[in-house]
């Protein structure tokens, strides 16, 4: 997690259109149960990549915490498959890697 997703996530969550489905104060546990889970990346390299310059931050906090997926519906991030080796892949694609892997 990069401070730049978790501040977007945090503007996100607070969004009222979630209020029918999920409370804020469920929201903000979530946010920092999460935080506290995640491995917090440090962003030293930046990138300027995407057609989506909103999306840069997922490849940066992808380059630099050496990731090797990054799972998106984001068609801005699918269309650069792969980035610099890293393999940008629908959450149904990610599934059927990790369960042929278990096999």
């Amino acid at each position: 997690m990069s401070q730049a997703l978790s501040e977007e996530l945090d503007d996100v969550l607070s969004r009222h259109r979630f209020d029918r489905y999920v409370t804020r104060l469920e929201r903000t546990a979530f946010l920092r149960y999460l935080l506290r889970m995640a491995m917090s990346v440090r962003i030293t390299e930046t990138v300027r990549a995407c057609r989506d310059p909103d999306d840069d931050k997922i490849l940066e906090l992808a380059v630099n915490g050496h990731a090797d997926y990054i799972v998106t519906g984001d068609d801005d991030l699918l269309v650069m498959n792969p980035f610099r080796g890293i393999e940008i892949v629908r959450p149904a694609e990610f599934l059927a890697i990790a369960s042929a892997g278990d096999q």
